[in-house]
């Protein structure tokens, strides 16, 4: 599904990745690890396109990266979803309006929005705050709304950078135990985090990061620096 064919990246005289060759199956769940800096989301970038590698090819679907034309980037990025570290929810509106928007983004229909927003918020236990604001909710909370905006289009691959970065351990048990759940039913999942906690209590394949290279890739759960 995923995969990095010696692949470096350098900003000028400072190498963020260097020579990186990974590959990542569907249905994966795979935990990116490594210091801040390390390259982590760099490695990101490359596979939303957002940056070019300076060497080698990133391939998604059998797709290159490089070849995508600017105009199809918004459509190939559909099959991404994204989960942040700082949620990025938009204030004004309620939980529900805020998985919904994702789906109204995409042309979904109203009877399409409200057959799967109430699905997606029951996924993620909170069907009984669709309508409550950010700011009424817990950091877990709104963490769980974001998870449900970025799975609500049905993506092939859900990308969290960070996610449980800005939570106490109760809410990021929560949200790691909701990403399992999603993988479980056929989504591949991956994640970068500096948190040993998250990677052991996901216990899937660890590929750690340190100073752009890829120096370990394990497939039973260790965090190992």
């Amino acid at each position: 599904m995923i995969y990095f064919d010696k692949v470096s990246k350098r900003y000028g005289d400072t190498v963020a990745l260097e020579d990186v060759t990974l590959s990542i199956a569907p249905k994966e769940f795979v935990s990116i690890v490594g210091h801040s800096g390390a390259g982590k989301t760099t490695l990101l970038k490359l596979l939303l396109a957002e940056e070019r590698p300076t060497d080698g090819s990133v391939f998604f679907e059998s797709i290159d990266l490089r070849d995508l034309p600017p105009a199809t980037l918004p459509h190939y990025r559909r099959k991404i979803g994204m989960v942040f570290q700082d949620f990025k929810l938009i204030p004004n509106k309620t939980a529900y309006e805020n998985i919904a928007f994702a789906m109204e983004a995409v042309g979904r229909t109203d009877a399409e929005i409200k057959s799967d927003v109430p699905y997606i918020l029951e996924l993620v236990n909170l069907a009984d705050k669709e309508k409550h604001f950010p700011d009424q909710l817990s950091g877990g909370e709104k963490q769980r709304i974001a998870i449900g905006r970025a799975i609500i289009n049905q993506p092939d691959l859900i990308i969290a950078d960070e996610p449980t970065g800005n939570l106490d351990p109760i809410n990021t048990y929560e949200v790691v135990e909701i990403l399992k759940k999603i993988n479980e039913l056929g989504t591949t999942v991956l994640i970068t985090t500096h948190n040993k906690g998250v990677v052991d209590a996901i216990g899937r394949r660890v590929v750690t990061i340190d100073r752009g290279h890829l120096v370990r890739d394990d497939t039973d759960g260790k965090f190992v620096m």
